[in-house]
């Protein structure tokens, strides 16, 4: 299986690279973001790009991949609702719509986040954004399409979040994470299992093409130990 992974750098994009590289079903990575993640590896290539909205010149590069998982976001702390929707709803779109029609029997994985609003005209604006985003991967005429929607994640084997307010949570949390994990099991996911997960479903699928953080807990128990 050959995989496209957006936002590599970040702590889920982390996550979904390193299981990719140890995965031996994964024959290939190729990573895209506006910086690299430096890694080496003989299956990784890495390509940097400043402009995120346009890959009209790519689909030598974007063809020939079963699989892209989408883990590139940001945060909705202090920006506005136009800057969020471009770099969330924008950013995503463009890179759907070039891949699609290149790879229609791709499997399109994106990132999405608990309390997303599928309804997209609740009150809470990055939830109403992320559910417009859904709305429209689901609606792309992909082989197939899941959304994870993730609780809390604990970042494992040495990642971090870019975020400096993440890690500072993350930080402060990290002695509590194994009784918060025990207390709400359906809601503590791991960097690891997010990755594992998004390989299990390129390769198997699930009926369920929005899957909240309990079904990614629940296809992440159903995979043997690696």
């Amino acid at each position: 299986m050959d995989v496209l992974i957006f936002g590599a750098t970040g702590m889920v994009g982390q996550g979904a690279l390193r299981e990719c590289l140890a995965d031996p079903g994964v024959r290939r990575v190729v990573t895209i973001g506006r910086t690299i993640t430096g890694r080496r590896h003989p299956k990784l290539r890495e390509i940097a790009r400043a402009n995120l909205l346009d890959y009209s010149e790519m689909d030598g590069e974007l063809s020939g991949f079963d699989a892209c998982f989408f883990c590139l976001g940001v945060s909705s702390a202090g920006m506005t609702e136009a800057a969020y929707h471009y770099l969330t709803f924008g950013l995503t779109l463009a890179a759907a719509r070039a891949l699609v029609r290149v790879n229609p029997q791709m499997t399109f994985i994106y990132v999405s986040g608990a309390g997303t609003d599928s309804t997209e005209s609740g009150r809470i604006m990055w939830a109403r954004i992320k559910g417009k985003t859904e709305n429209a991967l689901l609606a792309l005429p992909f082989k197939s399409a899941f959304m994870l929607r993730p609780a809390a994640i604990q970042p494992l084997h040495g990642i971090t979040s870019k975020t400096r307010s993440y890690r500072i949570l993350y930080s402060a949390t990290a002695l509590l994470m194994p009784v918060l994990r025990a207390l709400f099991p359906n809601y503590v996911t791991t960097t690891e299992q997010l990755g594992r997960v998004m390989i299990s479903l390129a390769k198997n699928g699930d009926e369920k093409p929005i899957l909240e953080a309990r079904d990614i807990n629940r296809l992440s128990g159903a995979i043997a130990p690696s």
